[in-house]
Order: structure tokens, then C-alpha cells, then sequence
């Protein structure tokens, strides 16, 4: 049997573009699995679109005030039911087959830490292809001081198991973002898997500030506060298993 999954999605004015992500993800969850959204004060249709859907593996969370998608997402994740948790932003195609292949690489490993980033085509607003690899194009891989320096782990390709989730919870403040940390940690304590295989076009368009690069002092900064909060994360961590020994 397939372990429980849970697909964490935030939003914040997304109505442009989430409909037809909210039906490639729906189309391939489980019965038992659940599409959980936590919405970051839209302004704009999102809510609408999204309590239109009559699907009772659909959870929306409402009323947030974080402007941030580091607190959006922590947020969402903290609502988690599954063994299996894939992270979705509101504006990119899920490929079909994609939730299977997750499964695939993850059901054995549910009870130890592992985390897998799946590939995809980088395509725009309008789903023009862009970059047929996203491995490619930020020239992906391992390595903790890599990922600290230049980080290439992205949170709409991850999908990893709950004990993954059990210690990256609560997330420090002034972390740079949710997929650094969640990526390294994983390397850190448990296993990351690079899986080839195309299940995601990844949207960049006019309203997306992924790509929006920062300051020379905020990359300095981000990474000090990112590898000060990893080393007092591990430690936390690694004192807790020798206290439960």
C-alpha cells in the first residue's frame, strides 16, 4: 500500500495561474492523501478559485498575515498529515505520473530521513519551454557548503519524508528560505536523491520574484545566518538522540 501523502502548497495572489495547477495536483493524489493551501492575505481571486473546488482531500488555511513565503510554507507544513510530504508553489504544471514516482522512491523510506528533488522544464507565462532541464539550468547537486554558498535545492522539485519535516520544525528566523534549509538538513542527517526524470513545468513569468537577485551584503548575510542557524540545528538535534540513546 502507498504511504499517506501530503502536497503543502502556499499562495498569495496566485489566481492567474493556480486553477490549472490545483487540477494536475487533484488528478493524481490518492483518496486518502490531501492537498493542504495556505493562503498569505491574497487580494485577488485565489480564495475564490480555491474554495470553489468541492474536494474533501483539499484544506484550506485562511486569515494569514506572514508576507512571507518562508512563513507561508512553515505554516502549511506544520498542518501536515502524511508520511510523505511534496512541496507546490500556486503557479506550475504537475507532469502526470508524478505523485507515482514520488511514491516510488519514498515508501521504503518513510521511517528514516530522505529527501529527493525531481527535475523538470523551465517554461513561461504562457507554458513556453524555456530550459528543458531545471538540473541543467542551476546546475543542481550535493554538497552542504555548495548549497550554503550557491543554493541550487528547489522547493517545488522536493519531496521528502516526515522525519525530515520532525526536524526542520519550527524554522529559524531569517533563514533565506524553506528549500535551503530543508535540503541541507537532509544531507546532514539522512540521504538526498537526484531523480532525473522530468514531473514539473516550473513557470517563470512577470509576477514571479523567484529569480530576483539579491544584494552582494544580503548574500553574505543570508549565508551567516543560514550556516549559525544549521550548526545550532544540529546540535540541538544531535543532543536530543543522545539524551533518547
Amino acid at each position: 500500500m502507498k504511504d499517506v501523502l501530503s502536497v503543502c502548497m502556499a499562495t498569495r495572489n496566485g489566481s492567474c495561474y493556480i486553477r490549472e495547477q490545483l487540477e494536475s495536483i487533484l488528478s493524481q493524489l490518492g483518496p486518502d492523501d490531501e492537498l493542504i493551501v495556505s493562503d498569505d492575505a491574497s487580494t485577488d481571486d485565489t480564495l475564490a478559485i480555491l474554495r470553489g473546488y468541492n474536494d474533501l482531500r483539499l484544506r484550506i488555511l485562511t486569515d494569514n498575515k506572514f508576507h512571507s513565503p518562508v512563513r507561508n510554507f512553515e505554516h502549511v507544513l506544520l498542518h501536515a498529515r502524511g508520511n510523505i510530504i511534496v512541496l507546490s508553489d500556486q503557479d506550475d504544471i504537475w507532469l502526470p505520473g508524478r505523485l507515482d514516482l514520488i511514491h516510488e522512491r519514498l515508501d521504503d523510506n518513510v521511517e528514516q530521513v530522505s529527501l529527493i528533488m525531481l527535475d523538470g522544464e523551465i517554461v513561461d507565462a504562457t507554458g513556453n519551454c524555456l530550459d528543458k532541464s531545471i538540473f541543467t539550468a542551476n546546475r543542481v547537486g550535493r554538497g552542504i557548503l555548495k548549497n550554503i554558498y550557491d543554493n541550487t535545492y528547489t522547493g517545488c522539485c522536493l519531496a521528502f519524508t516526515r522525519p525530515l519535516l520532525d526536524i526542520a520544525l519550527p524554522f529559524p528566523h531569517r533563514i533565506p528560505m524553506h528549500d535551503m534549509w530543508l535540503g541541507i538538513l537532509a544531507e546532514i542527517f539522512g540521504q538526498v536523491e537526484f531523480v532525473p526524470e522530468k514531473t514539473i513545468q516550473y513557470r517563470r513569468h512577470g509576477l514571479n520574484t523567484s529569480f530576483i537577485r539579491p544584494t552582494v551584503y544580503e548574500q553574505i548575510a543570508r549565508r551567516l545566518f543560514l550556516s549559525f542557524n544549521l550548526a545550532i540545528r544540529s546540535i540541538d538535534i544531535k543532543c536530543f538522540r543522545h539524551r533518547t540513546v
